[in-house]
């Protein structure tokens, strides 16, 4: 036997890992369609767990960070999954019930509906920047839709996810809801079990190899990723609006964020303007860098440095870093603090327009025409978020329409993700399929197609033998249908 496949069936955390697997499943075939008592008692059970430990979550996400702003992990981390849970309560009766659809008149008196089911044991990979909402979040709709659901959660956020592995455990069967915490190898095996449904949220790199190691089992999977996602301001904009906004956007979490902006693009004639615009708005947002706690670490000192090696190959390159802070680019080691800067004059070749930033950093394209931008746009993958900062009218209409991305923000930054009614994903290289509300319920759901026949039926009109009957029956139907 393979030395390594020997080792991973040993790994007593793997064996584990595996045997919850295994009475999830066994779980799941004695009632494969839960009540909606039963569902609405598991969710009131996270509610209430999370309002419990709320205090602790951000503690625990503030230790793993270094240091995170209080306030950012209640609003990213603990509201929304607050808000979530009490949606989907509100909401689950009319997701769960069985609807009638349309039938063709050859076929009635017969009828159609399409029965809403739940998939089976469903796998969350969720990664490190929000570490509650982003395994959360999908496990909501998991268990709303009848589902029982595992949780491998990022190693970055150690404290977190001991965190949550143990609430889930006091408050949960393991049967219903449960988490496996471990490093690279334990998230390798996890995503290789032959989930109902996969949903991993995550890099775009880590996303192909998710959706390979799924593959081996054809199993679906739900792939939030990332990105390079523009906000892109217009000609006659109102400036200080936008920097006060782009800057929330952008800073929240130290950017930090899926959806943050990491590009902007600006009229030719704005950008001076528009760098004074932001650095007033840091100065109001952040009044200071050092020991403010309202301004985010960088994760861990590997992305810190990763950050700053960006922002070195920027300037080698050619480009103008124009820190927006009075402490200028201050920052260092302790609490992994970088200071929030502009980059002018970015090009193709730099690295910073290449990979997703992940942080306090924002590349400013000048332009033209917008359909300089709308092309340039088009012109490289399809980002997980799009915003425009204008008004109403021909130019915001043809942005819309001529680009493709997973979601977007008119004047704003990343509100369409709070928006429980409107579906959450990416398309093409920042993800597949989506989640939040009814449509996180669908994703975990198969809606079975249903046909119910009648006693009295044309159909027997079209048996065999063939003959004049058949071809009579035929016109009828090319004239109906």
């Amino acid at each position: 036997m393979n030395a390594i496949v020997r080792e991973q069936i040993l790994d007593p955390s793997l064996l584990r890992m595996r045997a919850a697997f295994d009475r999830q499943r066994a779980a799941f075939g004695a009632d494969m369609n839960p009540s909606h008592a039963v569902r609405i008692d598991r969710l009131d059970r996270l509610l209430a767990m999370t309002d419990r430990i709320a205090p602790e979550i951000e503690r625990a996400v503030s230790a793993d960070f270094g240091h995170r702003s209080v306030h950012v992990t209640r609003l990213a981390d603990v509201m929304m999954v607050q808000s979530a849970i009490r949606h989907a309560r509100r909401q689950l009766k009319s997701w769960m019930k069985v609807r009638r659809a349309p039938t063709g008149l050859a076929f009635r008196p017969g009828f159609s509906r399409i029965v809403p089911q739940p998939l089976g044991v469903v796998g969350v990979v969720s990664p490190w920047n929000y570490p509650y909402q982003l395994a959360m979040g999908p496990a909501i709709a998991a268990i709303g839709a009848g589902n029982r659901v595992m949780i491998k959660p990022s190693e970055l956020t150690p404290r977190l996810a001991e965190l949550m592995r143990a609430a889930v455990a006091e408050c949960f069967a393991p049967e219903e809801l449960t988490v496996v915490t471990g490093g690279t190898e334990v998230g390798t095996a996890f995503v290789g079990l032959p989930f109902d449904h996969l949903l991993f949220t995550g890099s775009t790199a880590v996303g192909r190899q998710v959706a390979m190691a799924a593959a081996a089992n054809l199993t679906p999977v739900t792939l939030e990723l990332g990105g390079k996602s523009p906000a892109i301001v217009g000609a006659g904009a109102n400036l200080d609006l936008v920097a006060a906004r782009l800057v929330v956007g952008k800073l929240f979490n130290a950017g930090q964020t899926c959806i943050a902006p990491d590009y902007a693009a600006v009229p030719r004639s704005a950008v001076g303007p528009f760098v004074e615009a932001m650095r007033r708005a840091v100065a109001r947002q952040y009044p200071r860098l050092a020991g403010n706690p309202d301004y985010t670490g960088i994760v861990s000192e590997r992305h810190f440095t990763r950050l700053q090696g960006l922002l070195a190959d920027a300037q080698t390159r050619g480009a103008r870093v124009v820190p927006l802070h009075a402490e200028g680019m201050a920052g260092g080691a302790a609490g992994r603090v970088l200071a929030p800067a502009l980059v002018l004059d970015p090009t193709e070749d730099m690295k910073i327009m290449q990979e997703e930033i992940f942080g306090p950093l924002l590349p400013v394209l000048a332009y033209d025409t917008l359909d300089e931008v709308i092309a340039y746009v088009n012109a490289h993958e399809r980002p997980l978020a799009l915003y425009w900062f204008g008004a109403a009218g021909a130019e915001q209409d043809r942005l819309l329409s001529g680009t493709i991305s997973g979601g977007v923000t008119l004047n704003d930054c990343m509100w369409h993700f709070g928006q429980e009614e409107l579906p959450f994903g990416g398309v093409g290289a920042s993800g597949m399929g989506a989640y939040h509300g009814a449509y996180g319920f669908r994703t975990f759901s198969k809606e079975k197609p249903v046909f119910h026949q009648s006693r009295l039926s044309g159909t027997a009109l079209l048996r065999p033998p063939y003959g004049r009957t058949f071809e009579r029956m035929g016109r009828l139907l090319r004239l109906i249908s």
